[in-house]
């Protein structure tokens, strides 16, 4: 392995760190390559035939990332452990009890944006809504790193000048999305099969504006995941769940007028029953298609020389 040249280990970026030349004397090794691979909280070295006394650990600041949340019954899911893992500290910003929040980016490596339950547009009764879309037309500004989910996804197109509109139908369940042909060849969502079964929960609908890459699509929504640039990513769906989160939200009292609304064509304990089938196949494919978005962060340590004693 080659010193200082970044490589991959299940998914997150790590770097070699040389030892300096007099603990090469100390331990006459012709081996002095020091991997340190961080997962988690723990540092893991993998040290050939060096002696650990000689490792310092060189700590850089974790990269902080921001989250809008809108609703306690939507959190990040399974994309928190995958964050934690990969090095990240966590802000959540939570709008259903502080409507007047307004972050600074200065600070931040990424901003994710989740779903709920209200519409995009629905500024009088959540002015928060217009608080999000400036603040991701900032980051967009600045070629932040953006991840939109669901509502998420809608305000991060309206920041991007497109519009958000009912659907043809509520999509609340399991459905197939089909990658586009920018979709098959993009670095994130590549990871899905041609037909993907993904969760939904949604009633409005995107249309992009120019400049976008339009990278997956069902039968009733058009635009099911998008792209601007290189690190602004939304998505319609539900990537995030586990059979958890779907249980609270069939059972949630937020959702049950809509449940109620949606009786014949939506069936919650067909959804149940699906869940039980394909909710192994999400995680696994949540952890493939948010670790390649995570994995477009430099987050190894840095290469430097271990000062001599």
């Amino acid at each position: 392995m080659n010193p200082g040249r970044a490589h991959k280990f299940h998914g997150l970026r790590t770097q070699v760190l040389k030892l300096s030349p007099t603990l090469r004397g100390e331990h006459r090794q012709r081996n002095t390559d020091v991997d340190i691979l961080r997962l988690g909280a723990k540092p893991v070295y993998r040290l050939g035939t060096v002696c650990c006394k000689c490792v310092e650990f060189a700590r850089m600041p974790r990269p902080k990332i921001l989250v809008f949340q809108h609703v306690p019954y939507e959190p990040l899911g399974t994309l928190d452990p995958l964050l934690k893992a990969a090095g990240f500290r966590i802000r959540y910003i939570n709008f259903a009890r502080d409507r007047e929040a307004r972050p600074e980016l200065d600070k931040y490596a990424a901003i994710v944006v989740l779903g709920g339950p209200m519409n995009a547009d629905d500024i009088e009764n959540h002015p928060n809504l217009a608080t999000e879309v400036s603040i991701l037309e900032e980051a967009v500004e600045r070629d932040m790193s953006i991840l939109g989910i669901c509502l998420g996804a809608q305000l991060l197109a309206k920041a991007l000048g497109g519009t958000v509109a009912p659907g043809r139908r509520r999509e609340i369940g399991w459905y197939d999305v089909e990658l586009t042909e920018l979709g098959r060849s993009d670095p994130v969502l590549s990871t899905f099969a041609e037909r993907q079964p993904v969760f939904q929960w949604h009633e409005d609908s995107i249309s992009l504006p120019a400049g976008c890459e339009h990278l997956a699509a069902s039968p009733d929504c058009n635009v099911q995941a998008f792209r601007h640039g290189e690190h602004a990513y939304g998505f319609q769906f539900h990537l995030e769940v586990d059979r958890f989160l779907i249980e609270r939200w069939l059972t949630v009292p937020d959702n049950q007028a809509v449940l109620r609304a949606e009786r014949g064509a939506v069936d919650p304990e067909q959804i149940r029953h699906e869940t039980l089938e394909r909710i192994a196949d999400l995680e696994a494919q949540s952890a493939r298609t948010f670790g390649r978005w995570v994995d477009r962060f430099d987050l190894g340590v840095q290469r430097r020389a271990l000062p001599s004693r």
